[in-house]
């Protein structure tokens, strides 16, 4: 038997300005709030969902007292549904991200962003092409 990715934890400062910004990135919403945390997410886990079928993990946003200091080991993709990978940054840039660079190498398909508590993301190309 194997195990199911349930949930991305990620550290953080203040879990509710972070989740409101993943929620507003990804289209989600807040599923639970508990002692500090916030998570959001595209559904609400159930145990006879979770039992059944791999499900799209949540997003757990946990308070803790240090800053990030270093690259991110893990960092999170997103890729526009709809629009050019442009208009998606665009868009996030609107939300509160960061660039990471001014200037896009010529051959990157990738825009890499940074959330809000300068964690890093990457905006991929579009899906319609």
């Amino acid at each position: 038997m194997a195990g199911r990715l349930i949930e991305v934890v990620v550290d953080c400062h203040d879990p509710e300005r972070l989740a409101a910004f993943w929620s507003e990135v990804l289209g989600w919403k807040v599923i639970d709030r508990d002692g500090g945390t916030v998570e959001i997410g595209s559904w609400e886990p159930t145990v006879e969902e979770f039992r059944a079928r791999q499900m799209a993990p949540t997003v757990l946003f946990i308070p803790v007292p240090e800053g990030k200091t270093v690259k991110n080991r893990l960092h999170l993709d997103v890729s526009p549904v709809e629009g050019s990978t442009e208009d998606e940054v665009t868009r996030l840039l609107a939300l509160g991200a960061t660039r990471v660079q001014e200037e896009q190498p010529a051959n990157q398909s990738w825009v890499v962003l940074r959330d809000p508590e300068d964690n890093e993301f990457c905006v991929l190309r579009t899906l319609d092409r």
